[in-house]
This record gives structure tokens, C-alpha cells and sequence, in this order.
């Protein structure tokens, strides 16, 4: 997974499922803007943590989800929507 951010200061994703029966649903819009649906289960969880300075991953036991984001963004970001500091 790509650590940076892209060209356009978007942000990846990774999503690692140990089968293809923990996807529930995948969908792409037919209209205009084609968007697309991801959901599954990760499983129960296991953890939660950076596991480089901008990947965040959650971990279940069914699955991984990998983020592009830093601590302090977490951080920054749960103040402006709940006011507490991390």
C-alpha cells in the first residue's frame, strides 16, 4: 500500500478479507457519478494501530483494513467532531 498521498492529496485504502464470504456486498453505481459500495465483516476485532507512521490498520479475524492517515489527522479530526483530545 502507498504511504504517500496521491497526486491529487487523496488518500488509498486497503481492504484484505481471508475469504470472498465475509464481502456481503459490492456495488457500482449506473448513474453519472459511479460511485461503489463496499461492505463486509472484518471479524471480531483484534487491534487497532498504526502500523507505520501514515497506515492505520484495523484488524479483525476475518480481515484487515488499511488507511493512508496519520495519527495527528486522527487526532485533529476527533477534535473538531467530538472536542476531546486523543
Amino acid at each position: 500500500m502507498n504511504t504517500r498521498e496521491n497526486e491529487n492529496s487523496e488518500r488509498d485504502f486497503s481492504v484484505e478479507l481471508a475469504s470472498n464470504k465475509h464481502l456481503t456486498r459490492f456495488s457500482t453505481s449506473s448513474n453519472s457519478n459511479g460511485g461503489v459500495l463496499i461492505e463486509g465483516t472484518l471479524g471480531k476485532f483484534q487491534h487497532a494501530l498504526f502500523v507505520e507512521p501514515e497506515i492505520l490498520e484495523v484488524k479483525g479475524n476475518c480481515g484487515v483494513l488499511r488507511l493512508n492517515l496519520t495519527f495527528n489527522e486522527v487526532r485533529e479530526s476527533a477534535k473538531k467532531v467530538g472536542g476531546e483530545e486523543l
